[in-house]
């Protein structure tokens, strides 16, 4: 939970890009891995050892707290791994580590630092956490709760004074955004069964996306089917009963999303952002919900339902294998050079054609994410309204271009 008592809003950094646009959007909280140990060293890019100081410097002017994801399973052969990684998140000044192996959690708390309990540890009820009390001061819990069965646990831990090593009452997390896996709590054997590369050691080839056929082994009659992507569920989103979700007395939500592009979460974390200070302002109304629900489907999604917090007892599964983002971007060319005195960034066009009118997106690891309206240009030093392939064009800005910035134009998905 944060100073001002609001709910603790915690976001998804797969790179610098996404690290900057979190921190631009008024997270509380990032959390990220560092190279392979993590649940999403596949899917993401991921940050170094030599990363973390540069991680903490830009949070901690900002008062963002930082999570190093350590939570895959770990062999032997890790173990002098992870005591390099951990000594070396202590020594940057990194808040917490989320763990699920136990020998990352006895390391870390060998060496004084703060342990949050990974999802996939699976904690369901109040003696589970009781007993992860002992070594961690958050706790994750299992995705399959309904919101009455959190709460309950939430009152609980309050009733009872359950207290981490720090001496304060046990925080809960919880999930709040994004995707949402056919396992339990994220623990599956899919991959590994059939690709030999394990989820539970960050490398799922998400292969329960794809399309498949049940067929009945004893009478060879293929089932009818409502929809083709029987075990990819839509994506979670809690924001049309936030409000809700913020009563059960949960401290953390969770925005799933270390393999999205930055853009997403931008979108994303600005979305709650808004709707967290609502629901603390009492401006959270239905017509406001409606305007967030329509941003977060112009990232990527497969659709969104609720999860299991209200209750539904089987998933809700997505009928593509893809995006079903209303709009998507499309690279356009990168910086060159920025004038600081008239603020004015130069690009150089290397693929699809903009014009005044168009919505565009700059992305860089120092510049995070920024995304406007076109409204004026130079081309080639002429005021033009089009700019195309090998042209050079001049912008505008209100923030400093870099050359590792991409300029890229929002189109309908």
């Amino acid at each position: 939970m944060t100073k001002s008592g609001k709910i603790e809003l915690m976001a998804p950094a797969g790179n610098f890009e996404s690290l900057q646009a979190a921190i631009d959007n008024s997270a509380d909280s990032v959390y990220f891995g560092v190279e392979q140990l993590n649940m999403r060293a596949r899917a993401s890019i991921n940050f170094t050892i030599e990363d973390l100081p540069e991680i903490v410097k830009r949070c901690s002017a900002k008062g963002i707290r930082t999570y190093l994801t350590l939570n895959t399973i770990i062999y032997d052969h890790d173990l002098s791994v992870i005591k390099t990684l951990l000594s070396a998140a202590k020594s940057a000044g990194i808040t917490a580590v989320i763990a699920m192996d136990q020998a990352v959690i006895a390391y870390a708390r060998e060496i004084g630092m703060e342990v949050h309990i990974s999802t996939q540890v699976n904690i369901t009820n109040i003696e589970a956490v009781k007993f992860y009390a002992l070594f961690a001061d958050t706790v994750v819990l299992s995705r399959e709760l309904s919101l009455r069965q959190i709460k309950k646990i939430c009152e609980q831990i309050e009733k009872d004074q359950i207290k981490g090593p720090s001496g304060n009452l046990i925080e809960v997390e919880i999930f709040g955004h994004g995707a949402l896996c056919m396992a339990v709590s994220g623990k599956c054997y899919m991959s590994l069964h059939t690709y030999n590369s394990s989820a539970n050691r960050g490398a799922c080839k998400q292969n329960c996306r794809k399309k498949y056929s049940v067929i009945d082994q004893e009478t060879g009659v293929e089932l009818e089917l409502d929809n083709e992507y029987i075990m990819s569920p839509k994506d979670l989103c809690t924001l049309d009963f936030l409000d809700q979700v913020i009563n059960t007395g949960a401290k953390v939500l969770k925005i799933e999303g270390r393999g999205r592009a930055p853009e997403y979460v931008a979108k994303v974390i600005k979305t709650y952002r808004e709707a967290i200070d609502a629901i603390d302002e009492g401006t959270y109304t239905p017509e406001r919900v409606s305007h967030w629900m329509t941003e977060l489907e112009k990232v990527y999604n497969r659709g969104f339902w609720s999860g299991y917090y209200l209750g539904q007892k089987l998933g809700e599964w997505s009928n593509v294998s893809g995006s079903k983002a209303t709009q998507k971007k499309v690279y356009v060319g990168k910086g060159v050079h920025f004038f600081p005195k008239p603020s004015i960034g130069e690009f150089l066009i290397e693929a699809y054609d903009i014009r005044i009118g168009d919505t565009i997106l700059i992305t860089g690891p120092t510049t995070g994410v920024e995304e406007f309206e076109l409204t004026e240009m130079l081309v080639n030093d002429e005021p033009l309204s089009i700019a195309k392939k090998g042209d050079s064009c001049t912008i505008p800005t209100k923030f400093r271009i870099r050359p590792s910035d991409k300029l890229y134009k929002i189109v309908p998905g």
